[in-house]
């Protein structure tokens, strides 16, 4: 159920759906002033298409995310999230669903090439459901405050009342101000800020350097840390004051491993942002509590069987659903049944006889490489189940499925199978057979089988 919006808001989408695309070729930095309060903005999507439209000053980034989600009929699911991008620093930030988007903009250079980018983050809020998977137990810690043990099972709510005082700490890699080499230092973070220690792993506060604090910062991931910044890997992130665009006020840190780069961040998000956070989290939730989710006439509805002389109603539930399972396998097969007849090659002839199946469906990226896979999964969150199905670019006959378990992706090659001069796809070699990539996708979402996880997320892109 998509979320009620404000009066002034539905206004807004109204002139979406019916304006023309504005132009924002005037201004680099993809916003135009027509009023005192109104502008025009510019927002991206993942393959760079952008579309311009006419917002109010106070406009939220959930605002902006619920535009995009009602104009393009996508899946309201709380995952769609609205991106800084500041190109010449090589850096992002999620921008947090009320944030102001105008106070975002405002702090930009008039000529620098910053973008707003409208693309999914599954991992936006997912540390409020799996905490133990962002938090690793050897980085977590009270402080000496505290004086205490820190139960993980209430870690977010430790993180979120005031009176407590959790703590990170790990080894990061800096780089110097003003030089090309990193050192590798223990950090500690703190509700205070942020601080290495210049004494081993020593956090006495005679040790502990002040690096930054986050009322007036933002933490950012550099978009190619080894590329633009000489990192020792490719899992960097920095503090980014809010009024300051030089390189030289970034305080630059790398990770060793993603999961560890993501404790760090998420931290400093719960750290800067705590409560509001969490509300931005339930907000979509209870407003789904407190409007049904189908109407009177979806709740009416009942399953019937027609095969005999007489209709009657299904009343089990388990025959209901295993007659619709087969209405929708017998569909596929006459489906299939009209394309070889309609002089489509034979499945014998070729694996890709289903290809008006599973090429229209969000989770298919036909042509893409396995480097643009892990980065496109990598941008809408690495969380158990974010998953992608494609071409595959060594063998044009099999397809390959990538999936992200653990905060690590991996690919799973898709085999033709044949039998008895009919085609099948299967992820292991042949004993569980599908007739299409739908069925298979479908089966893996409600069954892991040889997979880690079971398929939950899938990768979509959408063109603004």
């Amino acid at each position: 159920m998509r979320e009620p919006m404000c009066p002034t808001h539905i206004a807004v989408f109204t002139m979406l759906c019916t304006q023309s695309y504005v132009s924002c070729r005037a201004s680099p930095n993809s916003r135009v002033c027509l009023s005192p309060n109104r502008w025009v903005i510019k927002v991206y999507s993942e393959d760079n298409t952008s579309r311009a439209i006419e917002v109010p000053c106070d406009i939220t980034a959930r605002d902006i995310c619920q535009l995009f989600i009602l104009k393009n009929h996508c899946i309201d699911d709380h995952s769609w999230t609205l991106f800084e991008q500041l190109s010449q620093l090589g850096i992002e930030r999620t921008i947090e669903d009320h944030e102001s988007v105008m106070e975002v903009q405002s702090a930009w250079d008039v000529d620098a090439d910053n973008r707003l980018y409208f693309r999914k983050n599954y991992a936006k809020y997912e540390f409020f459901k799996k905490p133990l998977d962002f938090f690793p137990d050897h980085m977590v810690s009270t402080s000496n405050e505290t004086n205490g043990i820190m139960n993980h099972s209430q870690l977010i709510q430790t993180f979120l009342s005031s009176s407590t005082c959790p703590e990170i700490h790990g080894y990061l890699h800096a780089k110097e101000s003003g030089k090309k080499c990193w050192k590798k230092f223990y950090f500690v973070l703190r509700r205070s800020g942020l601080y290495y220690s210049n004494k081993g792993m020593s956090k006495e506060p005679r040790h502990l350097q002040f690096i930054a604090e986050f009322s007036d910062s933002d933490v950012y991931t550099l978009l190619s840390a080894r590329k633009t910044q000489g990192a020792p890997t490719d899992y960097g992130f920095c503090i980014k004051p809010n009024k300051s665009s030089s390189p030289r006020d970034l305080k630059l840190l790398c990770a060793d491993e993603e999961h560890i780069r993501t404790c760090w961040v998420t931290a400093i998000r719960l750290f800067k942002y705590g409560m509001q956070l969490y509300q931005n989290f339930i907000q979509p939730h209870q407003k789904q509590r407190a409007s049904p989710m189908r109407s009177i006439s979806e709740n009416s509805l009942v399953a019937m069987d027609f095969s005999g002389h007489k209709s009657r109603v299904i009343e089990n539930p388990s025959e209901a659903l295993s007659v619709a399972v087969e209405e929708g396998l017998s569909w596929r097969r006459k489906s299939c049944h009209r394309l070889s007849s309609h002089g489509s090659p034979s499945a014998s002839q070729s694996p890709v006889s289903n290809l008006a199946i599973h090429r229209a469906q969000p989770w298919f990226h036909s042509k893409l490489s396995r480097d643009e896979a892990h980065r496109l999964i990598a941008e809408q969150g690495l969380i158990d189940g974010v998953f992608l199905l494609r071409d595959s670019q060594s063998n044009p006959k099999t397809f390959v499925l990538s999936l992200c378990h653990a905060q690590r992706i991996k690919h799973f090659q898709i085999l033709p199978v044949e039998d008895e001069g009919e085609l099948f796809f299967s992820l292991d070699e042949g004993h569980t057979r599908f007739s299409d990539l739908i069925q298979l996708v479908e089966f893996y979402q409600l069954n892991r089988g040889i997979l880690p996880c079971r398929l939950k997320h899938p990768c979509t892109r959408i063109a603004l």
